[in-house]
């Protein structure tokens, strides 16, 4: 039987823009580890390898440090922002 789920977990999320800043903060299109490889600039390290990041997909960090992109119109239909 399917059943229904909701996501209980809190995330932090950020836009991506392209910056130079969030490049160097998220490692984008840089190498990890002793493998490597030619990666294209928008290739965002996840843990289930490279993922391509495009301008405007927000980059998650979950609750276990973990990143992956997701893009825009799937984030704002999946997330609302938690009040501080």
């Amino acid at each position: 039987m399917i059943k229904n789920y909701r996501k209980t977990a809190t995330i932090q999320a950020e836009q991506f823009d392209g910056s130079v800043r969030m490049i160097r903060k998220y490692s984008i299109g840089v190498p990890r580890g002793a493998y490597v490889e030619e990666w294209p600039m928008n290739t965002l390290m996840t843990l289930g390898g490279p993922m391509e990041l495009n301008i405007g997909d927000w980059i998650v960090t979950g609750v276990k440090g973990e990143r992956w992109a997701i893009a825009d119109d799937v984030f704002k239909a999946s997330y609302v922002e938690v009040a501080e």
